[in-house]
């Protein structure tokens, strides 16, 4: 009987590894030989990548597929010998040790809409609109069921926007049946290049910047408490004015108010993240887990696919341009930056990062030099929190078609969510007319 408490380095240079033992075969005996107990991370920031990011333009490169489905960009070295990324994600690139990239993932829906449910709440999606209480909650809602933040802090934040396609607010995206109360907090970032394209706002985005004096702010709030009635159904008014409570909440009193206010944040810091609203979001995603937020989610990319016109990651057209020059640029800083500022804290082994999308993109390059939908196989990724960094979970084929290894759900991967921040994925919990729901199918990944 061998030892199973070594490194994933280790493993690569024993005489296991090359007897042929697969890294995640090796990785699940390891997972179920037990070892040290591990501390549940405390936050979560999500970074939702909406239209479906190509896999083989990112974190699965295929330089050994067939010419013509193979794309135009070359693949790069990483800082974890054996793993290579796409040539237009370097600073991800020095980053591999940290992350825990999943190559296997795969559904069966090929929508956005069906396929953003499934991916943020692993489940099919019901017809219904979207904000309809059968809904299952995303997975930011219910990992806020299970956290309890401090005074006047939200249970969980969503911003800059919410996804649309084509002017549809998609499903998925709210509390569901866990009630209006676990509907995440919808904000907007303070500054930034914003995304080309569609992307758009409703009344429900607080925006934290205060234009007047504090004691006028106050009077206001006072003469509205007198004036105010309910002038709609019941729970319509109960939610608006919860809505009303925590905007005024966090703008005078919060420490949210505070983590808002990026001018407060070292320049160097900023200029790190870049100044792009993409780039903006995930450094106040930061400050406000710093601040106590137990869970935040970033929708990276612009907010209404709009037929893949806008800066978003449905790219059926000009692809590998959109790729090269405006989506992967923003977020390879972006995200290395988020990584950097979290490990440079100390926040890292506390803070779970997960980068979601709808699925992954064709093989097949169109007649429009693009990609299109593809969920049979694509790749998500996890950061911090407990996941040991530098490995790869399972793999496509050749062609990145397919799973070749380790096929796994979107089910799943919520499941190593939860595990990492110490929620069994089999809790039952009930709804308003005290049904229960389990509330996740998937098996964890033995990622840790």
């Amino acid at each position: 009987m061998f030892n199973l408490n070594f490194s994933r380095r280790d493993f690569l240079r024993s005489s296991v590894g090359i007897a042929g033992l697969t890294l995640p075969t090796f990785l699940q005996m390891r997972a179920g030989a037990g070892g040290t107990r591990r501390t549940p991370a405390k936050s979560c920031i999500i970074i939702y990548l909406w239209g479906g990011i190509g896999h083989q333009e990112s974190w699965d490169p295929k330089p050994d597929a067939l010419a013509n489905l193979r794309g135009e960009f070359g693949v790069i070295r990483t800082a974890t010998t054996g793993i290579h990324f796409s040539e237009h994600i370097p600073l991800m690139a020095r980053h591999t040790e940290k992350l825990a990239i999943v190559r296997s993932l795969h559904h069966n829906i090929g929508g956005h809409g069906g396929a953003l449910y499934r991916s943020i709440t692993g489940h099919s999606a019901p017809l219904g609109n979207a904000m309809d209480r059968k809904n299952w909650p995303s997975v930011t809602a219910m990992i806020s069921k299970f956290r309890d933040p401090n005074d006047g802090t939200p249970r969980a934040i969503c911003m800059p926007y919410l996804n649309y396609d084509n002017g549809a607010l998609i499903q998925g995206q709210f509390g569901g049946w866990l009630g209006a109360g676990y509907d995440p907090t919808m904000m907007r970032t303070p500054g930034g290049e914003p995304y080309g394209g569609v992307s758009r706002y409703t009344s429900h985005e607080m925006d934290l910047r205060l234009n007047v004096p504090r004691e006028r702010f106050l009077d206001r709030q006072s003469l509205m408490q007198v004036f105010d009635r309910p002038q709609s159904a019941a729970n319509d008014h109960e939610s608006v004015d919860r809505f009303r409570r925590m905007a005024t909440d966090m703008l005078v009193s919060s420490p949210v108010s505070q983590a808002y206010d990026l001018e407060q944040e070292n320049p160097r810091i900023r200029t790190m993240y870049g100044d792009h609203i993409g780039g903006q979001s995930l450094l106040l995603a930061r400050r406000l887990v710093e601040a106590g937020v137990p869970v935040v989610q970033v929708n990276a990319g612009a907010g209404d696919l709009a037929g893949g016109s806008g800066d978003n990651w449905d790219t059926h057209r000009d692809h590998f341009v959109k790729m090269r020059t405006r989506l992967l640029p923003v977020f390879d800083r972006a995200f290395s930056a988020l990584l950097t500022d979290l490990d440079q804290r100390g926040l890292l082994d506390e803070t779970l990062v997960a980068v979601i999308t709808d699925f992954g993109r064709t093989p097949i390059i169109n007649n429009n030099a693009g990609r299109d939908h593809h969920p049979a196989v694509y790749s998500q990724v996890l950061a911090g929190g407990g996941i040991r960094g530098g490995q790869v979970y399972g793999s496509s084929d050749r062609d990145g078609a397919r799973p070749a290894t380790g096929a796994c759900s979107p089910s799943d991967f919520h499941a190593t969510v939860y595990t990492a921040l110490g929620i069994d994925p089999r809790t039952v919990l009930h709804d308003h007319e005290r049904r229960p729901f389990i509330i996740c199918e998937g098996a964890p990944l033995p990622l840790f």
